[in-house]
């Protein structure tokens, strides 16, 4: 090869060099783009993600609603705002009070227990090494702190939930009528989504979308159904057993088993406590109870509920529960599931061969609330 052929060689693996490397820094400047603004804006991205999912909900009851009396989208998506305020309402009315109680019962059951074990501790030389080494404000004897440090830090503690509850409405406001308006009119909302892509890329992200919104219901149906469960079996439980307020425990279980495999300790941690506030029996019977419907929730029940639902690894749902609490605090926690689930489903659709779908246009309304476009 002359002179001449080099050259002419390079000049052909330049440009595709440094085409190469400028696709690079491309996709680097956009990924870090895209970091630094999910982290300044990850609570406005938390309020948006919670009113889709409840969006999602809505327009999920509607449908069944529609399966059944063939009726307007948009009556359906009242009647199920309706039935899910109906639901609120029967609730708060029959143990509003009881619930109210139970954070004061709580309260002294968590302190009361917290001292008799600190006393056991600080008997045995074992448990008063380990408190040692604790700070204070976790119950432990460095800086001279003792259970009544602890005590009233958990007092403040306790009311600063309360305080952060009742500074949340607000937002949970904000997320209910926002989800309302997503539920009325999708197509509106999702065809505002695609105008920020590219014409060729638009029915990719439309697929994407289509199918992160039905794997969000799927796995808010099978969750739903799980939690009934648990809470169903909890507040029974704890009625035979005879630990005070069996209804708002069952209930807290149920909600609290929204965040799986965390919040079933969650849950459990109320009911324990109190019932260890009405004896060391009933306590440990408090326990195993639990345990045994936890048992049977994740054996039986999950097995059953993904058959039709999500399956989401339990490995893969610990670690996305810990990053995205990480970064997002209680709210990523709480949203970390459903929000892994999306991601999951848009993965898979992603590498799937385009096939026809549900398209979001100016055509004639769907069933679910969208419109088809030819």
């Amino acid at each position: 090869m002359n002179d001449t052929d080099l050259s002419l060689a390079r000049q052909d693996t330049t440009p595709t060099e440094l085409s190469r490397l400028f696709r690079l820094a491309r996709f680097t400047v956009i990924l870090t783009a895209l970091t630094v603004g999910v982290w300044l804006m990850k609570d406005v991205l938390m309020v948006a993600f919670a009113a889709i999912l409840c969006a999602v909900i809505l327009n999920g009851i509607a449908r069944m609603f529609r399966k059944v009396v063939p009726i307007p989208y948009q009556l359906a998506i009242f009647l199920a705002v309706l039935v899910i305020l109906g639901l609120v309402a029967l609730l708060v009315w029959s143990s509003g009070p009881r619930i109210a109680t139970q954070f004061m019962l709580l309260k002294q059951a968590t302190v009361t227990q917290v001292g008799t074990w600190h006393d056991r501790l600080n008997a045995s030389e074992w448990g008063r090494v380990a408190l040692d080494h604790l700070p204070s404000s976790l119950g432990g004897n460095q800086q001279g702190g003792g259970i009544g440090d602890f005590s009233s830090g958990l007092a403040g503690s306790v009311t600063g939930i309360l305080s952060s509850a009742f500074g949340a409405l607000g937002t949970l406001a904000v997320i209910l009528i926002a989800a309302l308006y997503f539920a009325l009119s999708p197509a509106l909302y999702i065809n505002g989504v695609l105008r920020l892509f590219p014409e060729p890329h638009r029915p990719m992200v439309r697929r994407l979308t289509l199918a992160a919104g039905a794997t969000l219901w799927a796995w808010t149906a099978g969750q739903a159904l799980d939690m009934c469960v648990v809470g169903l079996l909890s507040g029974i439980g704890l009625s035979v057993i005879g630990v005070p307020l069996a209804l708002a425990l069952g209930v807290l279980a149920g909600l609290c088993n929204f965040i799986p495999y965390i919040g079933a300790f969650l849950g459990a941690i109320p009911a324990i406590m109190i019932g260890l506030s009405q004896g060391t029996r009933e306590g440990i019977l408090v326990a195993i109870l639990y345990s045994v419907i936890q048992f049977f929730e994740g054996n039986v029940m999950a097995p059953l509920i993904q058959r039709h639902a999500v399956h989401m690894p339990p490995a893969l749902t610990i670690l996305s529960q810990t990053v995205f609490s990480s970064i997002l605090g209680v709210p990523g926690l709480v949203l970390a599931s459903p929000l892994t689930a999306a991601l999951l489903a848009i993965g898979d659709r992603s590498t799937a061969p385009l096939a026809p779908d549900v398209r979001v246009g100016n055509g004639p309304e769907s069933p679910d609330g969208l419109s088809k476009s030819d």
